[in-house]
């Protein structure tokens, strides 16, 4: 997720999002969570869903809705409806804009995903829905639509925490992870590594970003460097076959014996060092400097992800969120996973960036062993993972 007015609040630094939508003014209270209380693990009890289930993505400013097949396993349809043109004006994401646009188009959206499915509402086994974390406004819209719908239908809903998500988009694979792994989930607000026993949890942030998420690192370098928005796929796609030793950036947090991240320095760096070009950055420079800038913030990734994999004795690590369809992070995980005997396990493109399928797998795991509560629910920006 990217803002532009303020950054996604982690556990370690709450605080209030700069918004004001009129979805949240004119919403009963109790719909709102502001605690943060770390996500509930599943019990070791499992039930039966025996018909498809809807997945619904309204965080940010994607707006998805997705049909899962009854056993888990294949994506029936996945629509996405993308602000990005929308916010492109604005240097990053406007919440009281995406709030009104997803109002304005969920009815569509859904819509479509049904009937690419090949499905009605009476088709349905059950709904999942992201209640956090995320855009307080954004979050109510999908929220309190899934709501109307669980009663209107009497389908049982759960609430589904995104990046849990976003760890559910590794199973959607043919040969999905299998616990204990090790998960780098990475996106536009979000950076942390985590030990999970399995889908569902416990769950354990081994480290997490203490100021920009990598994501954020690539929108604001380029925003400086004039490449517009979202800035990360820009620079993944100009450093595409350039030299990315030409530009010298540090070593993040070297010598820190931890597993946290932090890149608000290594955009400074970028920033000071386009500053002391002789000339502007441009052609060649321009793209070798995004290969060198990324390759910077990919090894940061990549040292501390296959660090924790070996500190766990796993074996294994999935690479999640939006960050993990760059190429250059998929690359050179790869190869290292190769080289370290490690199992890697990225999702498709189309299931690291926000979408609904990945939420409906997870409210899948959820439903499966009986969680449900279509009046307790509540939008919580700020929900903890663990």
């Amino acid at each position: 997720m990217r803002f532009a007015q303020r950054r996604t609040p982690h556990a370690r630094a709450p605080g209030v999002y700069a918004e004001s939508t009129s979805v949240v003014t004119q919403t009963n209270k109790e719909a709102v969570c502001l605690s943060g209380e770390p996500l509930t693990t599943l019990p070791p009890v499992e039930t039966s869903v025996d018909k498809p289930i809807l997945g619904i993505e309204s965080s940010c400013d994607e707006l998805a809705c997705a049909v899962l097949s009854a056993d888990g396993c294949t994506v029936l349809s996945d629509e996405v409806h993308s602000q990005i043109e929308m916010h492109a004006h604005f240097g990053g994401i406007v919440p009281e804009v995406a709030s009104r646009d997803h109002v304005r188009r969920l009815t569509f959206v859904l819509e479509q995903a049904l009937k690419k499915a090949g499905v009605t509402l009476s088709d349905l086994g059950g709904i999942a829905v992201t209640a956090g974390p995320g855009l307080i406004g954004s979050l109510l819209c999908g929220l309190e639509f899934a709501k109307g719908l669980a009663l209107a239908t009497g389908l049982p809903l759960v609430g589904v925490h995104h990046h849990e998500g976003h760890l559910a988009a590794a199973f959607l694979s043919d040969k999905p992870p299998v616990g204990p792994f090790v998960a780098l989930l990475v996106s536009g607000g979000h950076t942390s590594l985590i030990h999970v026993e399995k889908l569902g949890g416990p769950y354990a942030v081994i480290g997490e970003t203490r100021d920009d998420a990598a994501g954020e690192a690539f929108d604001k370098t380029a925003k400086f460097l004039g490449l517009g928005y979202p800035g990360g796929i820009v620079i993944d796609r100009l450093a595409a076959d350039a030299d990315a030793d030409r530009f010298p950036f540090p070593d993040v947090m070297a010598g820190k014996n931890n597993f946290d991240f932090s890149f608000s320095g290594l955009k400074t760096a970028a920033i000071v060092l386009a500053r002391a070009q002789p000339a502007p950055l441009e052609g060649q420079a321009l793209r070798d400097f995004c290969a060198s800038f990324q390759a910077a913030v990919v090894e940061n990734l990549l040292k501390k992800a296959f660090r924790a994999v070996r500190l766990h004795d796993t074996k294994q690590l999935v690479i999640c969120g939006g960050v993990a369809a760059n190429r250059e992070l998929r690359t050179r995980a790869e190869t290292r996973a190769h080289r370290e005997g490690v199992r890697l396990i990225i999702p498709e493109k189309r299931w690291c960036t926000d979408n609904a399928a990945m939420i409906a797998r997870a409210g899948w795991t959820r439903l499966m062993c009986g969680a449900k509560g279509r009046d307790t629910i509540s939008a919580q920006p700020y929900w903890k993972l663990a």
